[in-house]
């Protein structure tokens, strides 16, 4: 379990984080939601060790963090933004790097490093340049490293900025699948998001936590919006190959462009991004329906999302 009390950081006279408390179970993903600038990411950063709080505490399953922090710190994995890449490095010989740098000697590397290529489906571009790596695959590559030492706690800062709507989909994917064996911590200012992936959120407003809130998961998969450039039959037909989905009705329709709602039995979204784009179809923008979480945001913040 991580657990704050009061932690608060200045820098100069100006305080970014400001009496910060909350606790986080084990197995569990937590998502700090908030406008750029709101305290998110130097909230992480002390929580990963990385910036000393100016006050109040920071405690690992009771032992506080600043008591021990080159010990604490191994049990910490922390993807920051923009990932800590080496460009003119291959992802195998990196990942490598990063395994003896946490000090995982030469056959637990290689074991971790097998484990986590797989994990983050990285097997076909191991051998490759990371300068040459989509973004998709350079965040995918940055989360490898975070998780390469076997963390009980994984610390992902703005782990989806900039991704195009598949890219957003496998990243969901990969993140739930961390929650296996690690306790997960996401910053984002995108609300959809951290709504879909997370199991508690955290809405932090000028460096204060103004809102928590558990994230209930719906038995069905209630209705998703989707914006797609293409030809309206060949949506439909995409959309309808998918088991999960009910009804569909199209919002709107301009220029080659197609706002569709469709309502879904199951949570299929992630099949439902991959028949649109094996239909060769331009997939805009996926995201569920609005929600209470949204216009508690929206109250909190005045945000316009």
């Amino acid at each position: 379990m991580i657990r704050t009390e009061g932690l608060t950081k200045f820098y100069a006279s100006r305080c970014v984080v400001n009496g910060v408390s909350f606790s986080i179970a084990d197995r569990e993903i937590v998502g700090f939601l908030g406008l750029n600038g709101a305290g998110k990411t130097t909230s992480l950063r002390m929580l990963a060790g990385l910036l000393t709080p100016s006050s109040g505490r920071i405690e690992i399953d009771g032992r506080d963090l600043l008591d021990d922090p080159l010990s604490m710190q191994w049990r910490i994995g922390f993807l920051p933004e923009p990932p800590p890449l080496y460009d003119d490095m291959r992802v195998s010989s990196y990942l490598e790097f990063a395994a003896r740098l946490k000090g995982l000697d030469v056959e637990t590397s290689r074991r971790r490093l097998a484990e986590v290529i797989d994990l983050c489906d990285l097997r076909e571009v191991s051998d490759e340049a990371i300068q040459t790596l989509s973004h998709g695959f350079k965040q995918r590559v940055g989360i490898a490293q975070a998780i390469v030492h076997d963390p009980d706690f994984v610390i992902l800062d703005e782990p989806i900025n900039g991704l195009d709507p598949v890219q957003i989909v496998e990243m969901r994917t990969l993140i739930r699948k961390l929650k296996e064996k690690h306790t997960v911590l996401i910053s984002s200012h995108i609300l959809g998001e951290i709504s879909q992936t997370c199991d508690r959120v955290l809405i932090m407003h000028r460096g204060r936590v103004e809102h928590e809130q558990e994230l209930a998961k719906p038995q069905g998969g209630g209705r998703i919006r989707l914006v797609v450039r293409g030809e309206a039959q060949a949506l439909e037909t995409a959309v309808r190959s998918v088991p999960a989905v009910e009804s569909t009705k199209v919002v709107s329709s301009s220029d080659g462009v197609i706002d569709l709602e469709v309502r879904m039995t199951t949570d299929q979204s992630e099949a439902l991004a991959k028949a649109i784009v094996g239909a060769g179809l331009g997939l805009k923008r996926l995201e569920d329906e609005k929600s209470q979480l949204e216009q508690t945001f929206l109250k909190l913040t005045g945000a316009n999302v």
